[in-house]
C-alpha cells in the first residue's frame, strides 16, 4: 500500500509542479483528506464497494465544485481504480515531497515544561544553519520525560531527556549485576 501511495502522490506532485500549482493542490488535497478523515459517512461512501464508481464520481463532482480540475481528475482516477482508501497515505507522501521541494525541515522539540520562544528559536536556528534548510518548528510538553529535551529532526531523534538517561543507567546497572 505504501508503494502505491508513493506512485500516486509522486504523479500528482509532478503534474502539479509542471503546472505551477503545487501550493494550490497541496491545500485542496489536504482539505479533501481532512474532510474524509473527519466524516465517517464520507469514508464509508468512498471506501465501500457497495457504491458504484459512477455514484462516487458524481458525488465527488458535487462536493468539489470549486476545486482545481487536476485534483478532481486525480480523485476520479483513484475512485475508478478503487484506490480511494490510500488517500491519507497519498496526502502524507505529497506533504513530504512538498516539504523537500520547499527545503522545509520539520523539527519537533519535546520538553518537560513549556520552553520560552528564545530557547526554541535558538535550537531551530542552529538546526537550520547546520542543515541549510528552513525549519518548521513545533513544540510539545510531556512531563513524563522529567527534564531535558527530545528533538526530532525529520526522521532522526536526539533524546537528551532525564528519563532516557535514567533508563540507560538502569540498563547499565542491570548488566553489571550479572
Amino acid at each position: 500500500m505504501e508503494e502505491l501511495a508513493q506512485v500516486y502522490a509522486r504523479s500528482l506532485f509532478e503534474a502539479a509542479k509542471e503546472q505551477g500549482k503545487l501550493d494550490e493542490l497541496r491545500e485542496q488535497l489536504g482539505q479533501f483528506a481532512d474532510a474524509v478523515q473527519q466524516n465517517r459517512e464520507l469514508q464509508v461512501f468512498f471506501f465501500s464497494p457497495y457504491f458504484s464508481t459512477k455514484e462516487k464520481q458524481d458525488a465527488l463532482g458535487r462536493l468539489l465544485v470549486d476545486a482545481d480540475s487536476q485534483l478532481v481528475n486525480f480523485l476520479e482516477l483513484l475512485i475508478e481504480n478503487h484506490r480511494m482508501p490510500v488517500i491519507f497515505r497519498i496526502r502524507r507522501t505529497f506533504e513530504h515531497l512538498w516539504e523537500r521541494e520547499n527545503r522545509l525541515l520539520p523539527v519537533e522539540i519535546t520538553s518537560a515544561i513549556e520552553l520560552d520562544d528564545a530557547t526554541t528559536g535558538s535550537v531551530a536556528q542552529r538546526i537550520g544553519e547546520s542543515t541549510g534548510q528552513r525549519v518548521t518548528l513545533t513544540t510539545r510538553v510531556d512531563p513524563s520525560i522529567l527534564g531535558g529535551i527530545v528533538v526530532r529532526v525529520g526522521n532522526s531523534i536526539l533524546d537528551a531527556s532525564i528519563r532516557n538517561r535514567l533508563e540507560q543507567l538502569r540498563k547499565h546497572v542491570a548488566q553489571g549485576a550479572f
